[in-house]
């Protein structure tokens, strides 16, 4: 069998994921951290993809990997119009989308314009898998009870599908064929109905939708929140930066680490009731997408980095095991879900999509 060499990149605000992989086999992986200081210099996110792939190009020379040798570069993004899920081929188009800021803007864009840049006049072919902005709603499922504001496909996609993906196989099962509740949580928490291969429905993890967070408010009350907005005390950025980043256990704590705030929920009522509430508002949305499946649901899967905690898994199997099974599986599977999708194309057996 051939082997496949491929390079899969995740750029976050202040970090850098790489994993360098042959075929299925991740041979080395590291996450390189970026001070405020240092990306300070830079007046637009954009701007930050020569310094990035500096520092690319650097863990690859630093381990013996050579760029001519890579069959294929995989990065997380990027935000163009909304597309159905599957592996996209980087070209021109996506990446004017993406510098419009007109679909969202995240450092997973800035990854998307240096792979494709680290491929330009190569053989290495430069891809985005399950991009943020997938979107596989059923209609019914936009409506939000106002036109002008219809329910947007934005949550953690590539995780989700991964993950879905990674329980069929375990369970000699195809994705195609299961219907599934997948929770991601993390510092954002995102719930979706995994419908046959397709993820039709899902709670909004970036613009206050759903369960609140670590650091995100989910969704509010409304009429309280147009209060709010109108009453003079806050400025535009001011409520944006409240919904997503300064909400959730943030807002009621001040502290957005779960492991501080489980320590400290021991011996503090109030961290406990903030946490059950978190855990409270994850497993009614769950229960929600039940609704959504109409009941046929093979299993419950809960993914992220909160999944690691045993505790908050088990409150969440207590509340939510009448519906299905519960599957945990810790951790989130980018880095994975990158590579397999790329060696896939690769292989010829997934086609690859272009805007």
């Amino acid at each position: 069998m051939k082997q496949y060499k491929i390079l899969t990149i995740n750029l976050g605000s202040t970090s850098t994921k790489l994993a360098y992989y042959e075929n299925e086999e991740c041979k080395i992986k590291t996450t390189l951290e970026h001070s405020v200081q240092e990306l300070s210099v830079f007046n637009d996110l954009m701007e930050q993809d020569g310094y990035r792939r500096e520092a690319i190009e650097k863990f690859l020379r630093d381990n013996g990997i050579s760029i001519s040798d890579l069959d294929a570069i995989a990065s997380r993004g990027g935000h163009t119009k909304p597309l159905e899920g599957g592996v996209y081929q980087i070209n021109e188009t996506m990446l004017e989308q993406q510098a419009s800021g007109l679909y969202g803007r995240h450092a997973c864009d800035v990854g998307s314009k240096i792979a494709y840049k680290m491929a330009a006049g190569t053989k290495i072919l430069p891809v985005v898998v399950d991009p943020p902005v997938t979107d596989e709603f059923i209609e019914v499922a936009r409506l939000s009870g106002h036109p002008e504001l219809p329910r947007q496909s934005r949550f953690h996609a590539l995780n989700h599908r991964a993950t879905g993906k990674r329980y069929a196989r375990d369970n000699g099962k195809k994705y195609e064929e299961l219907n599934l509740i997948i929770a991601h949580m993390g510092g954002g928490i995102t719930v979706a109905a995994h419908r046959r291969g397709k993820m039709i429905d899902a709670t909004n993890g970036i613009d206050g939708d759903g369960p609140f967070s670590t650091n995100r408010t989910g969704g509010l009350p409304v009429g309280a929140l147009v209060d709010l907005c109108f009453s003079g005390r806050y400025s535009h950025k001011e409520i944006k930066k409240m919904l997503n980043g300064e909400g959730g256990l943030t807002a009621y704590l001040k502290e957005n680490d779960v492991r501080t705030v489980e320590e400290k929920a021991a011996t503090d009522d109030y961290f406990a009731l903030c946490l059950e509430g978190m855990i409270y508002q994850t497993c009614k949305e769950i229960a929600a997408m039940g609704a959504v499946l109409e009941g046929n649901v093979d299993a419950i899967v809960i993914t992220g980095g909160i999944a690691n905690s045993q505790k908050i898994t088990a409150r969440m199997k207590e509340r939510i095991g009448f519906i299905a099974p519960v599957v945990i599986y810790p951790g989130e599977n980018e880095m994975d879900a990158l590579a397999l999708g790329a060696l896939e194309v690769l292989r010829g057996n997934e086609p690859l999509k272009s805007l």
